[in-house]
Formats: structure tokens, C-alpha cells, sequence
């Protein structure tokens, strides 16, 4: 699986340097610009999955960037958490009206800075997989019609609960794509449900015995070892 790339934008080269040094450890790949001519330069080119920007920048400052990035189509949906040393409430609530999905105050932890890092590149990532919705599924013999909350194999109707369905559905609307089981117990049971990621197994596995002709061989939910599960 590629890398998660992370555009680091700040004036001290100190901060660059133990940005770099932190994040390449937890596993990102890491571009680095020391002005916010630079910074957007190399979000127009480049792939980017995330950006750190400071507040106070030579030139155009972080507010400015971030006005430029949210009135540019290819860049409105970037995620972006705003680093200031100033700390300042009105700082704060400028750069969250302004577009920042997160804020953090120098000096910060690495640790909650690779936190916050990580749970908004799985926000993101997730709101792109909500905002793909098909009406309606044929894939071989499996009908889902979405609208009406039904599934047929082979024209015969089949009973499903609420979350077999919404499984169901989510993976055959987005087919080859693999989601981990944390993924599926985010999307399917919400962010609080305190439940193990066994309960994805059992679901896909009740699943399986239903649409597939040969659960133990199963056709259309196929299990990506390590991972989790995809629909082909």
C-alpha cells in the first residue's frame, strides 16, 4: 500500500527537520516547503494527502494559503491542521472558519501530533468512500436496490438485518476496494461502538451463507489476508 504523503509548510528548519524526522518513522512519506508560495507550488504538482501549515509564514501567511487552497477546486477537499506558536483563541477560530479541519499549538507532543495526523487522513479517507452511493447493484446473479432496502439472488428475495444489509451494500458499491475491519466497524456500527473487530467476521460470515452459493468459496466477499475484506 503507497505511502500517505504529508506537505510539512514552516519557516524554521528546525520544525521542518523534526517533522520529517517523526513522520517518515510513522511511516509517511514527507515533502517540505519554508513559504506558502512553495507549499501551494507543490500541492498544484504533487500528490498530497495532508498538509501541516503554519500560522505565521514570510510572505503570505497561513491564513492566506489556507483561503487559497479553499477556493481551488483541486485543493478544497485537502486536509489541513493549522501549527501556530502564538495561541491565541481568535487564532484558533479564524483558522477553523477560514477551512482547518484541526489545530495545534507549538510546542506540541509528537505523539498527538501523529494522532491527529492519522485520524484526520482516516476521516478523509472515509468521507470519500460515503459520498460514492449507488441506487441500485447487479453483479452477476446479486441484485441491491438500495432505494427499496432489497437484495435477490437469482430473482429470489433474501432476508437480511440492517447492518447485513448496510455491509452488503457498502462493499458492493465500492467493488475491489479493500476495507480493514476497523474501517467496516467505523462505517457500519459509528464511531462509539465499542464492540471487536469480530463482529465484522461474524456479519460477513452470516453474509456469505446467504448470497453465495459456496460460502466456504465464497464469489463475491472475499477475504484479503492481514487486511480485511473486499467485493469482487
Amino acid at each position: 500500500m503507497a505511502k500517505k504523503v504529508i506537505l510539512t509548510i514552516d519557516d524554521e528548519e528546525h520544525i521542518l527537520d523534526l517533522l520529517e524526522y517523526n513522520l517518515e518513522k510513522g511511516g509517511y512519506e514527507v515533502l517540505r516547503a519554508e513559504t506558502g508560495e512553495k507549499g501551494l507550488a507543490i500541492m498544484k504538482t504533487m500528490q498530497v494527502d495532508l498538509v501541516l501549515l503554519d500560522y505565521m509564514l514570510p510572505g503570505i501567511d497561513g491564513i492566506e494559503v489556507l483561503k487559497t487552497m479553499r477556493s481551488d477546486p483541486a485543493l478544497t477537499a485537502m486536509p489541513v491542521i493549522m501549527l501556530t506558536a502564538k495561541g491565541e483563541e481568535i487564532d484558533k477560530v479564524l483558522g477553523l472558519e477560514m477551512g482547518a479541519d484541526d489545530y495545534l499549538s507549538k510546542p506540541f507532543g509528537i505523539r498527538e501530533l501523529l494522532a491527529r495526523v492519522k485520524a484526520l487522513l482516516r476521516r478523509s479517507s472515509l468521507e470519500k468512500i460515503e459520498s460514492q452511493p449507488e441506487d441500485k447493484i447487479l453483479v452477476g446473479d446479486l441484485m441491491i436496490n438500495n432505494t427499496a432496502r432489497e437484495v435477490t439472488v437469482d430473482g429470489n428475495p433474501i432476508t437480511l438485518s440492517l447492518k447485513e444489509f448496510e455491509l452488503l451494500y457498502l462493499l458492493a458499491s465500492h467493488r475491489n476496494r479493500v476495507f480493514t475491519r476497523e474501517q467496516l466497524l467505523e462505517l457500519i456500527w459509528g464511531y462509539e461502538y465499542s464492540g471487536e473487530t469480530r463482529t465484522v467476521d461474524v456479519h460477513v460470515r452470516n453474509l456469505r451463507k446467504k448470497i453465495e452459493k459456496d460460502p466456504d468459496h465464497p464469489q463475491y466477499i472475499q477475504t484479503v489476508r492481514g487486511m480485511g475484506y473486499k467485493f469482487v
